[in-house]
């Protein structure tokens, strides 16, 4: 049985969420001990107790500790086999980040997934990023994914509800992504839920007189609005290049005028920009479990600590298969040194 240390490193949720699906994907059990051992709140949350028992459903596995504030799990998997996952959760939990964990595993086998909870909450990625931005990246890599968001949920009070299909990721593609050389155009989604369309209009104006202009292109930011349990706004901006997409976001609050939420997602996907790297900070850490199995080269315009420790999580089921090149906080380069299967 392999044993991670919850703490290691950037001590989060995503050790959990990487180290279950890798489970998975090998066959591997695992022990994981001091769970979010330095958070406020040790141990696992809601979301990360719906993305472990998603992958126990996936996977037939057999689980101790799986409850909230629990600082200690045992995942031995079964078989995964193609499924309609059903992810319940009753807060606003992040639904990205149970699709984190979700989508190495299910890449496996195929399958699809139904999940309620928070579309657009703080400290995880906005649902537009992970559909324009990561499964965008995932595609290029030859993983075919369509995801559908069928209604928003905000902090406190969540019920979004997304659905999506997976494919079995048959056709492993070589990912290299080291610099863009040029920007296309850029675009976006300005959202308001239960709030007047001039919130969604105001963030997005903001957003598009702060890039227009500065590389010559196009700039198209789709406004929506809608309906679900609560209030809430966001925007994701993102960089069409001759490589990627880099994007950047932000959230509105009370109190938060709608113009600053969209300045802030420009000047965060400008910031992205300025290294010259083809994968910016946020999408570099989801990559490295596909990048495992893939192979491929990326340029970050930063090595974050959630990257390193993913790559850290990873090498414990799989050996040293990474090289890094850079220093946290900077800009660097990840090189995959060889490529594995699963179940080996």
């Amino acid at each position: 049985m392999i044993e991670i240390d919850g703490s290691y490193g950037e001590g989060g949720g995503q050790i959990l969420r990487t180290t279950v699906a890798l489970s998975v994907i090998t066959g591997k059990p695992v022990r994981i001990y001091n769970i979010r051992a330095n958070r406020p709140n040790p141990g696992l949350r809601p979301q990360h107790l719906h993305g472990i028992l998603a992958l126990k459903e996936l996977s037939n596995a057999r689980v101790k500790g799986a409850k909230v504030g629990s600082t200690v799990l045992e995942f031995i998997s079964g078989k995964a086999e193609p499924k309609h996952v059903r992810v319940p959760i009753k807060t606003a939990g992040s639904i990205t980040l149970v699709l984190q964990a979700l989508l190495p595993a299910i890449a496996f086998v195929g399958g699809s997934f139904e999940i309620t909870g928070g579309t657009d909450v703080p400290w995880s990625p906005p649902i537009d990023y992970l559909k324009n931005v990561t499964l965008f990246a995932l595609e290029r890599m030859g993983l075919r994914t369509e995801l559908e968001i069928k209604r928003r949920g905000h902090y406190p009070k969540g019920g979004g509800l997304v659905v999506g299909r997976v494919e079995p990721w048959e056709k492993k593609k070589l990912l290299i992504a080291l610099e863009w050389k040029e920007v296309y155009h850029f675009a976006g989604i300005s959202h308001a839920t239960n709030l007047p369309l001039h919130v969604a209009e105001r963030q997005a104006r903001s957003a598009e007189e702060r890039l227009r202009g500065l590389y010559n292109v196009p700039v198209e930011i789709e406004r929506e609005v809608s309906r679900s349990l609560g209030p809430g706004s966001g925007i994701v901006v993102w960089a069409e290049t001759d490589s990627l997409r880099l994007a950047g976001d932000a959230l509105g609050k009370r109190g938060k005028p709608a113009e600053v939420v969209g300045r802030e997602a420009a000047d965060e996907l400008l910031e992205q920009l300025k290294p010259g790297k083809a994968v910016d900070r946020f999408l570099g850490d989801q990559l490295i479990p596909f990048l495992a199995f893939a192979g491929g080269k990326i340029g970050v315009s930063e090595i974050t600590k959630h990257l390193v420790t993913n790559v850290w999580v990873v090498e414990q089921f799989l050996g040293k298969t990474f090289e890094i090149r850079g220093k946290i906080g900077r800009p660097g380069f990840v090189e995959v040194l060889r490529v594995e299967t699963e179940n080996s």
